[in-house]
């Protein structure tokens, strides 16, 4: 078989949910949306990608195939508790059945927020439902309608995941809402709908899903499979985001790493980490984008974990051919990755300083992705992760 031919990619999957993948498996949406039951689909998704093409020719496509559809797009790029209510409502006034996630990580977050509360009784709030303890039981499960996702970035793997980050506005903070029931019923990857990417977010999405592997393999908890996936999905970002980054046309680049976001959403079910510990806080307190603050953290995270990721750092630097795998070859990598896609070394080079540290610390700490980093570090500590990323110091 040719390695030019795309048809290969054409393929259905089952794990961790039903997945299209191939150039092209875009037209399976009105099928997909049927096979759930829908019949008059919410279609959610950030206001850039509701005036494109190839939203329009989405709802052309259910619309000549009997699918009452419509659009709700008042997301921003960090999607908030109002742009979550707002869309509850229209899936309510259009009488919906179900919800297509269309875009990057805030549209499929936004998407999978206002179905988890379509259907929901009134008094139950969407902060009630953060992933705290077993929060998740007070809603009604078998309410959730189905949902069809549709990514056209590659990093956050939210097509796949069973949450939605979202920022509460009036605390000043990201919140991670969790249900078992919002992953995606059905998901398409299709690699041509990532094609009109600017180079900097095909960068910093493809850093997010670096950041889901690398934290997902350090991760202290016993789960070996998401050790599998996280491991592999590091290597795809290794060979098939550099290539996508300088050619955006490149098909097979694409596809991988349409694949290495999945996988990297998938992995961690082992746990996240500091970078996300730390990037959750600057997007709410910053409304920076999160790819690009786990691309920045990095490897000023992994740093600090060094004295208890030693072995792990070593196993992957064997996997990736590095020479004299371990931690110092594993974090030139990331960084010789990172020159190469642009992506800023510092948190001072996006406008961030280190006023707010000692309460980026504190919410550093609180925020759940904390809780499986490799050291429980302390609100101080992180405090002082943040500020050597502002200022360099690695």
């Amino acid at each position: 078989m040719s390695h030019n031919d795309l048809s290969r990619f054409t393929m259905a999957w089952n794990y961790p949910a039903p997945m299209l993948t191939g150039v092209g498996r875009i037209r399976a949406l009105p099928t997909s949306c049927e096979s759930l039951g829908m019949r008059a689909p919410l279609l959610v998704t950030d206001p850039g990608l509701a005036a494109m093409p190839m939203v329009q020719s989405c709802v052309s496509a259910c619309r000549e195939a009997g699918l009452k559809v419509d659009i709700f797009s008042d997301i921003k790029g960090n999607p908030t508790g109002r742009n979550v209510a707002d869309g509850v409502q229209a899936y309510r006034e259009g009488d919906h059945d179900g919800v297509i996630a269309f875009g990057g990580g805030s549209g499929l977050d936004a998407a999978k927020a206002v179905a988890l509360m379509a259907r929901q009784r009134d008094d139950l709030s969407l902060w009630s439902m953060e992933d705290v303890g077993d929060n998740w039981k007070q809603a009604d499960g078998e309410a959730i309608p189905p949902i069809v996702a549709v990514p056209t970035t590659a990093g956050t793997g939210s097509e796949v995941g069973r949450a939605s980050v979202i920022t509460d506005e009036e605390a000043h903070v990201k919140r991670i809402i969790f249900h078992p029931g919002m992953v995606p019923a059905s998901v398409i990857l299709d690699p041509e709908l990532t094609q009109g990417m600017p180079a900097w977010l095909t960068a910093a999405t493809g850093m997010d899903a670096l950041s889901h592997c690398l934290e997902a393999w350090c991760s202290p908890l016993y789960h070996p499979m998401a050790e599998g996936i996280a491991v592999e999905g590091i290597r795809r970002v290794r060979d098939f985001l550099p290539r996508a980054y300088s050619h955006g046309d490149d098909l097979e680049a694409r596809m991988h790493m349409l694949v290495a976001s999945s996988m990297g959403a998938t992995a961690f079910q082992r746990g996240l980490g500091g970078m996300h510990a730390l990037a959750h806080p600057l997007g709410a307190l910053y409304d920076a984008h999160h790819g690009t603050l786990n691309a920045i953290l990095m490897p000023y995270v992994l740093r600090a974990n060094e004295r208890v990721i030693g072995e792990p750092m070593v196993r992957l630097g064997r996997y990736l051919d590095l020479r004299q795998p371990g931690i110092g070859a594993v974090i030139d990598w990331v960084l010789d990755l990172r020159e190469r896609l642009a992506i800023p070394h510092t948190l001072a080079d996006i406008g961030i300083d280190t006023q707010r540290a000692e309460r980026v610390g504190r919410m550093a700490v609180a925020d759940p992705s904390s809780g499986t980093n490799p050291i429980a570090f302390d609100a101080e500590q992180y405090a002082g992760i943040f500020t050597r990323a502002v200022e360099g110091q690695l």
